[in-house]
């Protein structure tokens, strides 16, 4: 039971969380600038959904980009820890994490397309 309400331990996961948002921000290009278009997008995916569902699925869908960057980073990171030299296998890791960006910015597309060609 104590696992459940051990507060130290959240608290504790909300520092890491912090620590790899501010390690993000301060290293990671990509995922400045995704961060930059969630401040200027969500509020207007807050202003232009007509019911929470809408407003949920807008801004849902950049939340999901930042997700998905901020794993990508994670394992680019983790690839260039284990050496700096090329290989196939980290190469197709990296290039996999990128398709999991690109296929969140393409939801991230087709949510907004389709939410507000509804209007």
């Amino acid at each position: 039971m104590k696992g459940l309400l051990d507060l130290g331990r959240v608290w504790r996961a909300a520092g890491y969380s912090a620590a790899g948002i501010k390690a993000a921000i301060k290293f990671e290009a990509a995922f400045r600038q995704e961060l930059a278009l969630f401040v200027i997008f969500a509020p207007l995916g807050f202003w232009l959904g007509r019911d929470g569902i809408e407003r949920a699925l807008l801004i849902g869908s950049l939340i999901v980009v930042l997700i998905v960057e901020l794993l990508n980073s994670a394992v680019e990171v983790a690839i260039n820890r284990i050496g700096v030299e090329r290989h196939e296998l980290s190469g197709r890791a990296k290039d996999i994490a990128s398709a999991a960006v690109l296929f969140a910015l393409l939801l991230a597309l087709v949510v907004w397309g389709l939410v507000l060609s509804g209007h």
